[in-house]
């Protein structure tokens, strides 16, 4: 069965920092593309960042950029969202997302495996 669950969520004060986890199962990870998606509550769901099956990395979310940092560990079939400086406006249910290509791309429906997602809350 494949599936994706993500893992490495929860509270953390403004300013910490938080890893999320993207383990696949079922499948390689290798040949896909990941992305990373956010939900806050009462909005629509966005990209947040994407990395190619070769390792590149795409930034789809202005707010995150500089902050956050997505990177891939083949060996282990995980993908993760390293999150610094967390401001409130990040918080939301972080999702990831499979795509059987090669190249990133921001909409969702391009993308074939989705996890169950983790919630992310920043607040003192």
């Amino acid at each position: 069965q494949l599936q994706l669950v993500e893992s490495g969520g929860g509270l953390v004060q403004p300013g910490g920092s938080l890893r999320l986890s993207c383990a696949a199962s079922g499948f390689t990870l290798d040949g896909y593309a990941i992305g990373w998606f956010r939900q806050a509550p009462g909005k629509e769901r966005e990209g947040v960042q994407c990395i190619s099956s070769s390792g590149g990395s795409t930034n789809y979310a202005d707010s995150v950029k500089g902050r956050f940092t997505i990177s891939r560990d083949n060996a282990k079939n995980t993908v993760y969202l390293q999150m610094n400086s967390l401001k409130p406006e990040d918080t939301a249910v972080y999702y990831c997302a499979a795509r059987r290509a090669y190249a990133c791309i921001s909409f969702r429906r391009f993308y074939d495996y989705w996890g169950q997602g983790t919630q992310v809350t920043v607040s003192s």
